[in-house]
């Protein structure tokens, strides 16, 4: 996931694994199993050892055994879906002027049927352990299940805690997972996935990203079976979903800003950002500057390179947009940009956590009626003075952020 940058919160950083990950696999379509009726079960005996994404140690001493701490949701500010006005059919639309918005797109009301899945990798035995993502899961769960009315039976959990085979976070239960998500989707339904892991970058082979790499997610057999691209997350959960039918996706993981392929990213004033292509050409050019100063050849051929491959994303990425946008209602808060890390954190109250689960929670706890622009803010505001990682607010189609959040 995250680990973001060292803070009084037990914290930890890293870049990307060197090299290019295991190549990806192909994934059955069938949905091998029905929602399950949820528990918490001890680490396996015997776990296997996967290699970690990142080469730093654990923490000094072992972890501290996982822990349930419920969020704190006073109730009088609960309410059920039926209480939440629903969004007017046809939000206002922030017209871009590179951009071109899917002419067939309609919001869902969120009163149809609701599924949700949550997945929580904590990487037991492995170098790049993780402490908070299996309570992330617990806490985000209890959250939605009380304040927007998801039914336990209508959700799956994945967590590396299970004895159960088919709930542990490899590679093809994930993507089994998101097939059951979204399968049958219908309009005004409201779908909801959450992800606590290990997050990651590797070229972008499409030319659909603007810093030329894909936005990757870490099963926990990863090394085995490969990460899982931002490409197939969007095919899977977005590209399937029918006009008015909602998905709601929180990734707290790191370089998780475009993780779902969402092609509309929006600032904190409610405007659309649009990429900046004389920024890349002068870090490109300043690279490539500095590699022939310093007389090396390799380095500046590199820059050159790289300066390139932006450039030719660039010229393509109109033409990508128009594939990545969606008539379906599909929103993503990410725990911060492509080019950060998130913070796996002790807060009081929920004990070890992802910063981003963290601040959603809190947020949302403490003012349920919230726009949009008003949530994202909010999100900022509460890790501003802790973190360096900046959310981001990505959706399907351009919409208008001073409408009620809801799901």
């Amino acid at each position: 996931m995250y680990p973001g940058q060292y803070s009084q919160q037990q914290g930890y950083g890293y870049a990307p694994p060197p090299g290019n990950p295991p190549p990806q696999q192909g994934y059955p379509y069938a949905n091998p199993y029905a929602p399950p009726a949820q528990g918490y079960y001890a680490p396996p005996q015997g776990q296997p050892y996967y290699a970690p994404p990142h080469g730093y140690a654990p923490p000094p001493g072992p972890p501290p055994p996982q822990q349930y701490y419920p969020p704190a949701i006073p109730q009088q500010m609960n309410f059920t879906p039926d209480q939440v006005p629903p969004p007017p059919e046809g939000w206002a639309v922030r017209e871009s002027s590179k951009r071109t918005p899917p002419a067939d797109f309609r919001l869902s009301n969120c009163q149809g049927r609701k599924r949700a899945l949550f997945i929580g990798i904590n990487y037991f035995g492995q170098k790049g352990e993780l402490r908070g993502c299996i309570n992330d899961v617990r806490n985000i769960k209890t959250f939605i299940i009380e304040r927007f009315g998801f039914r336990d039976e209508d959700t799956i959990t994945l967590t590396d805690d299970q004895e159960d085979h088919t709930r542990i976070p490899t590679r093809s239960n994930i993507i089994a997972a998101m097939q059951w998500l979204v399968h049958d989707a219908r309009p005004n339904d409201s779908y909801f996935f959450h992800y606590s892991g290990h997050g990651g970058q590797t070229d972008d082979d499409g030319g659909d990203e603007d810093d030329g790499y894909d936005e990757t997610i870490y099963p926990v057999d990863f090394e085995q079976a490969g990460v899982i691209v931002d490409d197939t997350m969007h095919e899977i959960m977005v590209s399937s979903l029918p006009p008015g039918c909602r998905l709601t996706a929180i990734m707290d993981c790191c370089h998780s800003g475009s993780a779902l392929d969402l092609p509309y990213i929006y600032s904190t004033t409610g405007n659309i950002k649009e990429p900046n292509v004389l920024a890349d050409v002068g870090t490109g050019v300043l690279t490539a500057g500095m590699a022939y100063m310093n007389g090396d050849m390799g380095g500046l051929m590199r820059g050159l390179g790289g300066l390139g491959k932006k450039l030719l994303a660039h010229k393509n990425r109109d033409k990508d947009l128009q594939t990545k946008a969606s008539p379906a209602d599909c929103i993503m808060l990410s725990g911060c940009k492509d080019t950060q890390t998130s913070a796996d954190a002790h807060e009081q109250g929920f004990g070890m956590t992802g910063a981003m689960t963290f601040s959603f929670i809190t947020a949302l706890t403490a003012n349920p009626q919230q726009s949009y622009l008003q949530l994202l803010n909010s999100i900022r505001d509460i890790l501003r003075s802790k973190y360096e990682q900046k959310p981001q607010l990505s959706a399907s189609h351009p919409v208008d952020l001073n409408l009620l959040f809801t799901m």
